[in-house]
């Protein structure tokens, strides 16, 4: 006699990502957790009678997305900003700006995302006076795709104290022009933090990612409520995309004490864990604090663990950082956000902690720079199962590839963002990678000829969430010329990559990750068979049922 089933998914076609198992028809679910896998018949045995029976139509299901580098509270917080995404030209961009800044009068900052480095011709930057002639008597910025680069116009530089420049660490810059004002680009967050703090969020929603540090003041209940709100929007919006699991690249104390409160709710749509990003300060002081997030947050839908760094910027504004002189820019390589010696110090004490270490490097030189840093742990505190990770790896040498296999390292890489992708344009990115780069950037055949664990993401907001957009370009990418790899992956290649490696990647791989018995019911119902359809029609899929922890937290 089996138990009765809460509820059965049946009449599917199943991509379970369990090798012992790999297909089946149904699924039984009960207190969260997968009870049985198997044909349509076997299931039925588990049928009572208040089972809910899902039937799947013949389409297929999968693992709940585990969606493995995102920044949620920022990304929430853009899901009702303009997006510039698309806009070409002058005429256009005024246009958009003056009408989200007529529908929003009360707007400390108007504040746009999606700006393209090219959106006014691939030979005129945006400026302080470009910014001016749209809108002069607000404060207005414009960030670009990637979000390391924002530009303001003169009242927004004013109203931040940063029109005369001031210094910052390395690796940020505001821009300076001959009459020794700000031009209005501010490079990296250090050079942008001032003027996002304008904003009605007062920048809490972009502490994680600028500082890592806690909002001073603390916020009082109505902030907290407001911000709360404000993630619960993104939550809705991580699950209407398939994603039952989320490992947010940006983090402090206080988005997760907003989460656990969305918890006790019982809100909490989605799987979250969520680091420290370290920028600066005391290091031991700092480590011992993921430390101890790590053993206040450590339950199966909020956790923690993780130590963020970033190690250099973006192609697009230089300032990655390359091993040898940017193609476009002879005498420039970029600047490393920590010198090596205080990254190797910062990787030594996070590490004796137990700690994952997570790592922003697009350049191969921050790459390089990176590795050596998890070496250093390795030959300090000793090997162990540490999972570290590099987020991005655009550009890498082979002599890395081969160290990150042999260190165990994970590649988080983004199949939205490589140029010529997802209706990104190809320059200025492939003349700052330069020609003899270009077969060893986005680089995804050769990080898994290389046998190294691949993660896919979004990056999100920097990208549209939806795992099936990520899985088209993915599936969809062609070489820029003909004498290049072949990066194209296929579609279980994708799956894993965004299933049992995501959840191998926050150490989650006993329990979820598979449909298999005894792991937890997280599942999406696609809308079509996956397997009966062209690469090209991937960017079409949507979920028709997105099911977390065995209770529906989207249906379409």
């Amino acid at each position: 006699m089996h138990i009765a089933a809460e509820m059965i998914v049946t009449n599917a076609r199943i991509l379970s990502m369990n090798p012992e198992q790999p297909h089946a028809e149904a699924i039984a679910i009960s207190g969260g957790r997968i009870l049985a896998v198997g044909s349509a018949n076997e299931i039925t045995a588990y049928r009572g009678a208040a089972t809910q029976v899902l039937d799947a139509g013949g389409m297929s299901v999968t693992p709940g997305i585990n969606e493995s580098h995102i920044h949620i509270f920022g990304g929430s917080s853009e899901l009702d900003q303009l997006s510039l995404f698309n806009i070409k030209g002058f005429e256009a961009f005024k246009a958009a700006v003056r009408s989200y800044a007529a529908s929003r009068p009360n707007e400390p900052l108007l504040l746009a995302n999606g700006c393209d480095y090219t959106i006014l011709s691939e030979h005129m930057n945006v400026d302080r006076h470009v910014l001016d002639a749209i809108l002069p008597d607000r404060p207005l910025a414009v960030m670009s795709p990637d979000h390391h680069t924002i530009w303001a116009n003169t009242m927004a530089l004013t109203k931040a104290g940063i029109l005369h420049g001031r210094s910052l660490p390395p690796g940020n810059e505001i821009v300076m022009g001959d009459d020794g004002l700000a031009t209005g680009e501010l490079r990296e967050h250090y050079a942008f933090d001032d003027v996002v703090a304008l904003g009605a969020n007062g920048g809490r929603d972009l502490l994680g990612l600028s500082t890592g540090g806690e909002p001073d003041p603390t916020p009082s209940p109505e902030e907290r409520a407001h911000d709360r709100e404000l993630l619960k929007r993104g939550l809705q919006h991580l699950a209407a995309h398939g994603i039952t699991s989320f490992q947010n690249m940006d983090g402090n104390r206080y988005q997760l004490e907003l989460l656990r409160e969305i918890e006790a709710e019982g809100a909490l749509l989605c799987r979250g864990r969520i680091p420290l990003h370290y920028t600066g300060g005391d290091i031991t002081t700092q480590m011992d604090k993921a430390a101890q997030m790590r053993s206040d947050f450590q339950g199966e839908w909020l956790n923690s663990g993780t130590v963020k760094m970033f190690m250099d910027g973006v192609l697009d504004s230089h300032t990655a950082v390359m091993c040898e002189d940017y193609a476009d820019r002879p005498g420039w390589k970029g600047e490393p956000r920590f010198d090596q010696a205080t990254f190797d110090h910062i990787c030594i004490e996070a590490d004796k902690r137990g700690l994952q270490i997570a790592v922003h490097a697009i350049g191969d030189g921050a790459v390089a720079n990176t590795i050596d840093g998890y070496a250093a742990a390795a030959a300090t505190n000793g090997r162990r199962d540490s999972r570290h990770r590099i987020e991005h790896l655009e550009v890498v040498r082979q002599y890395d590839l081969t160290r990150m296999a042999e260190m165990k390292l994970v590649a988080s890489m983004q199949p939205t963002v490589p140029p010529g992708q997802m209706g990104l344009p190809l320059e200025p990115t492939l003349s700052r990678i330069g020609r003899k780069n270009w077969a060893r950037s986005y680089a995804w055949r050769a990080v898994r000829d290389a046998g190294i664990d691949l993660i896919f993401s979004t990056d999100w907001p920097v990208s549209p969430v939806s795992p099936m957009l990520s899985a088209h370009s993915a599936m969809t990418m062609k070489p820029w010329s003909d004498d290049l790899p072949d990066n194209r992956q296929t579609l279980m290649e994708v799956l894993d990559a965004y299933t049992v490696r995501g959840a191998y990647a926050e150490f989650a791989e006993s329990w979820k990750g598979m449909l298999k018995p005894g792991y937890v019911a997280d599942l999406v119902l696609w809308d079509r068979n996956l397997e009966d359809i062209e690469a090209d029609e991937m960017a079409e899929v949507k979920p028709l049922v997105t099911i977390c922890g065995g209770n529906v937290t989207y249906s379409a």
